[in-house]
């Protein structure tokens, strides 16, 4: 059968890995017929959706270009990569994992350097000392000139990296720096540090939908069940249900819950036996059993979630919506 609909995953890495368990964990189990190292495959009971795997950047590409309708990569990279990223992509939904900030980072001997407004102050005086405008090694050139622009910073030049950009400074290339990092320690180890209102980003692995693919109603209704369960999946893994009856179980009982513990009653309020099925945040789940006990519940059951499906997808009403909002000529 033709595969009308196409996936694009990362290739390889953590990435990789993460977006297949973030399918499986949605029961869309990807495969690869033709053995491991093919870059195309499959989602197993759904013939018409095919899977292109590539690296993370291409995947930024294939989506500008519409020949993909569905990509995993980072918000990073599609914002850099695409000057009017909201004009050409939709961001249905973060995925949780991928996490990483674009930052401003300086060498720590600057002490006087918290703020960009500082950072503006140093570059003015950088200039007239040394008559040139102080380097910003990157490889986030779009990110960064409109980051800069934004705090009113003219004096500098980017000088594209090739290779560690954290180790641009110590080695003489540039003054300083604008990477991505998790926790900072690299840029520690390399003797730099973040800028306190120097982060340009925080991103994330995104599922996100090129506006450019073929969006007929086949697409449509192979996109609309694909993020169904997503969506069903993510609704699963707010909340445990937690389940009790006894006497004193009661509409009271019910908005103190709420209140206090920002449970959800999706099957309404106590029935007439007093039987109470609630949707709690896992945070909550042991002071919410506690709670009933204390009203008199003497068993308290509690399950983990596999599916939660509503009858309004956010998911594909965020695609329908971005796609109904696509400029025309």
């Amino acid at each position: 059968m033709s595969q009308p609909f196409t996936i694009a995953v990362p290739s390889k890495g953590r990435l990789q890995e993460n977006a297949e368990t973030f399918f499986a964990r949605a029961g869309f189990d990807l495969i690869k017929p033709r053995g491991a190292r093919d870059y195309r495959g499959g989602i197993a009971g759904l013939p018409a959706v095919g899977v292109a795997y590539h690296s993370a950047s291409e995947i930024v590409d294939l989506l500008a270009q519409g020949s993909v309708h569905f990509g995993l990569t980072g918000e990073d990279l599609v914002r850099e990569q695409i000057a009017d990223a909201e004009e050409q992509i939709i961001f249905i939904d973060g995925l949780g994992f991928g996490h990483a900030n674009v930052v401003v980072a300086v060498p720590q001997a600057w002490i006087d350097v918290r703020s960009m407004a500082d950072l503006d102050d140093v570059a003015t005086a950088f200039r007239i000392k040394h008559e040139r405008k102080m380097r910003v090694a990157t490889k986030y050139i779009n990110l960064t000139r409109n980051f800069f622009s934004v705090h009113g910073i003219a004096d500098y030049r980017i000088v594209e990296s090739a290779g560690a950009t954290e180790a641009a400074p110590a080695a003489g290339i540039a003054e300083l720096i604008v990477d991505i990092t998790t926790t900072g320690a690299t840029l520690a180890a390399n003797g730099l540090k973040m800028i306190e209102d120097g982060v340009i980003l925080r991103s994330q692995a995104n599922l996100v939908a090129a506006r450019a693919a073929q969006w007929g109603s086949a697409e449509r209704d192979i996109a609309r069940g694909v993020l169904d369960r997503i969506a069903a999946r993510k609704s699963a893994n707010a909340f445990h249900e937690v389940r009790t009856r006894f006497a004193r179980c009661d509409d009271a009982l019910l908005a103190e819950a709420k209140q206090r513990f920002e449970v959800e009653a999706p099957f309404g309020g106590p029935t007439s036996s007093g039987m109470l099925t609630l949707h709690c945040p896992p945070r909550h789940v042991h002071a919410l059993a506690s709670l009933l006990r204390e009203k008199g519940a003497d068993h308290v059951a509690v399950v983990e979630l596999e599916y939660v499906f509503s009858r309004t997808n956010a998911l594909y009403a965020a695609l329908e919506a971005g796609l109904s909002s696509v400029s025309r000529p």
